[in-house]
């Protein structure tokens, strides 16, 4: 029986400057199963990418609760949000996040020398998921001279590295053509079907379509969460 590996109960964020208050999103109230494939959907500014990175735990919220991973979030420090953070969520983004002046292998070994792990073993590891993602002869290249999808898995494979819980990707094939959007999206599928819980924000309803639920924001407010029939990225 699959459990809530993310839960949101009464969830409510906003940003103030100085007077001025804007609220993003109002008592939200959710929860992601393990091994889910969510697909968040809504217009520009409907809090997408907000509750995507709270979620994600690089911003905070000012009432309701958030639970990762059974954890409490809101009572956690600082330290402990990045370690839960390292342990159980990796994160894709539409510009890709690589560093220029470092290689393809560089750049996905990071994460676990970051987090202490030895060179040797994160190298073999960094290895591994870029031979996964097809990209064994581009190791030792600077990501800027790779295709658009290439630098999609560079950072697919870094996300990976960890070996975390969840996947949260933020518009992932925003700066793709159609072809590689939907190559991306297939790894995706590939990597939900081995048991990694996905979270996707994107504005592309056909590819919303390919997650198993998709949530429905507008002003900070669910108005839909449904299931959805699997669909074939073809």
């Amino acid at each position: 029986m699959s459990k809530a590996i993310i839960k949101a109960s009464e969830l409510g964020k906003y940003y103030q400057v100085g007077n001025i208050k804007t609220q993003v999103f109002n008592s939200l109230s959710f929860a992601v199963e393990e091994g889910e494939f969510v697909s968040i959907v809504g217009p520009s500014g409907a809090g997408k990418t907000t509750l995507l990175n709270t979620i994600g735990l690089l911003e905070k919220f000012q009432s309701g609760r958030l639970q990762v991973a059974g954890a409490d979030v809101a009572t956690m420090k600082d330290q402990q949000l990045s370690q839960l953070r390292n342990q159980y969520i990796g994160f894709i983004f539409q510009n890709f996040n690589l560093l220029p002046e470092m290689t393809v292998l560089d750049n996905v070994m990071l994460p676990l020398e970051i987090a202490g792990v030895s060179s040797a073993i994160a190298k073999e590891k960094a290895v591994y998921q870029l031979e996964r993602m097809g990209l064994k002869g581009r190791m030792d290249h600077k990501h800027f001279l790779l295709s658009g999808g290439q630098q999609q898995r560079v950072a697919i494979a870094r996300a990976l590295i960890s070996e975390p819980k969840v996947i949260l990707a933020d518009e992932p094939t925003g700066n793709l053509n159609s072809q590689m959007a939907m190559e991306i999206m297939k790894l995706l599928k590939e990597i939900n079907a081995e048991g990694t819980t996905i979270l996707m924000v994107t504005h592309d309803e056909h590819l919303s379509q390919l997650a198993t639920r998709q949530i429905m924001l507008s002003d900070g407010n669910i108005i839909e969460s449904q299931q959805q029939e699997l669909a074939s990225c073809g």
